[in-house]
């Protein structure tokens, strides 16, 4: 057989091992010697074979080493389409958005098991279970009445302590006795938007947004006034302005500044310092959602609350991304309404149980915790850079996507006419489940779009799965973008 065909041949082999994500970067290349071995070729066939793969990117030679697999090189993806900021918002509405929301989370529970990129949450063995059961089995040695105890309305203040020092870490300065621990950064929304609004009022929110917030919204009766957001830089504080211009009856503003929730964008420090003062300016209350802040690259981007010097920021947040989904645990500053929560925290849910708060707190005071913190963001980093990549490669041409850099969500736009909602439901027939850009809005504008979290550990049936959604987008692209294309 023809020498060129046979090294031909096993470099072929291996770069499919390395498509398929069989061979995953950093992984070693079998040696020379069992390449040899393994294909039954000459020493000269072996060694073309690997110089192939070295010329084409995929693989580079170490010294005395062999031979290892390199990241792929990303197609370049154009970003995300910005939008038109300066025009006045489409009028408040009463969101609607149950039946979309209830819809999507009905047919990915009939899927059953499979690739979950819809999940906004990192798998269990990226958190610090084994540290959080030792630390439950340590308060109920040392405080065995604790179950049977009261608890104070606002949480228990070992917990609210350790919230209060971490709070510096973004540049906010706060007291224990300002903190509320909330069942997790839903119910602080909850309780932010009862205090400072009313059934039928206006709210402002991002748009595209966390349709969790556009489901609290219309359970409140409220309506929402959805307001340009930029996929590079977040909220438009021009388009804000804008708006507070257009319709003075907004009761107030809704925002995402920290790797927002589905863009994944970080509002420049800037702009951060603008929202506030201009909401400040105007007299409407400013409340943050801040859930995915602790999960910079780099650490935490400073939150909009570091910049209220009068209590107009209401702070939310969260541990389900950081430290344990299943303990539903979150907390809020109340800024100059802090007391109205109190009394609304209390009459809608009273305090969250003790044992969960004593032991987050045991475990968040810790210097481990900084560790995992570490650890966390290193390993997300490195499943978003490999979960985009596999999109840049896979994905049909038209395909945008701009990389953040922190959190654990990717805004995928697709090619033009692409339903994201038509690709969900399709992908989910072969076991995949994703979430489309419909259940982001009240409006169809991001029908064409999916956010696809990479919380998930990459595995090689992790990019296997990416690549059946990428099958499910390229199946549902119109002919005219295509042809276009």
């Amino acid at each position: 057989m023809d020498t060129e065909l046979l090294y031909q041949r096993v470099a072929a082999h291996y770069r499919r091992a390395i498509d398929t994500g069989v061979l995953a970067p950093g992984d070693r290349l079998p040696s020379v010697r069992t390449l040899m071995q393994s294909h039954q070729v000459s020493l000269s066939t072996a060694v073309q074979a690997c110089r192939r793969l070295e010329e084409e990117g995929l693989v580079e030679a170490r010294p005395r080493s062999g031979y290892f697999v390199l990241r792929p090189r990303r197609p370049v993806l154009a970003p995300i389409a910005e939008p038109e900021v300066l025009r006045t918002p489409d009028p408040a509405q009463y969101v609607g958005i149950h039946d979309r929301v209830s819809a999507f989370i009905a047919k990915c529970e009939s899927q059953g098991s499979g690739a979950n990129f819809a999940l906004a949450a990192p798998p269990a063995e990226f958190l610090p279970v084994e540290p959080l059961k030792q630390a439950m089995m340590r308060a109920l040695r040392r405080h065995p009445e604790m179950l049977c105890s009261r608890v104070p309305p606002q949480g228990h203040p070992a917990l609210r302590t350790v919230l209060a020092r971490r709070a510096l870490e973004f540049g906010v300065q706060a007291r224990a006795d300002d903190v509320i621990v909330t069942h997790g950064c839903i119910e602080a929304l909850n309780l932010a938007l009862r205090a400072v609004a009313q059934p039928g009022d206006v709210i402002a929110v991002e748009s595209p947004t966390y349709f969790g917030l556009l489901q609290v919204l219309e359970s409140l009766g409220m309506r929402a006034l959805e307001i340009p957001t930029r996929a590079q830089h977040g909220l438009s504080v021009d388009a804000l302005e804008l708006a507070l211009q257009a319709y003075p009856d907004i009761r107030a503003v809704v925002s995402i500044p920290n790797h927002h929730n589905p863009l994944g964008c970080v509002m420049p420090d800037a702009e951060k310092a603008r929202l506030v003062a201009l909401c400040e300016q105007r007299g409407v209350p400013l409340i943050e959602d801040d859930t995915y802040g602790a999960l910079g690259d780099h650490g935490a981007p400073t939150a909009l609350k570091a910049w209220d010097r009068t209590g107009n920021v209401i702070y939310c947040a969260s541990m389900h991304k950081t430290l344990a989904p299943g303990m539903r645990l979150g907390w809020m500053l109340g800024g100059r309404w802090r007391r109205r929560i109190d009394m609304l925290k209390y009459a809608q849910s009273r305090p969250n149980e003790p044992l969960g708060q004593v032991a987050a707190a045991d475990v968040m005071s810790s210097k481990s915790f900084d560790r995992h913190l570490a650890r966390l963001r290193t390993r997300l980093r490195a499943q978003r850079e490999e979960m985009a990549d596999a999109i840049a490669r896979y994905f049909p041409p038209g395909t945008r996507l701009n990389t953040p850099t922190g959190g654990m969500l990717l805004w995928v736009e697709l090619p033009a006419g692409t339903s994201g909602t038509a690709v969900f439901e399709r992908a989910l027939r072969d076991g995949v489940r994703v979430a489309p850009g419909a259940i982001f809005s009240n409006s169809d504008r991001y029908e064409h779009f999916l956010r696809v979290s990479f919380g998930e550990a990459c595995t090689p049936a992790t990019i296997r799965a990416l690549r059946l959604l990428a099958d499910a987008v390229e199946a549902e692209v119109p002919r005219t973008a295509r042809a276009a294309a």
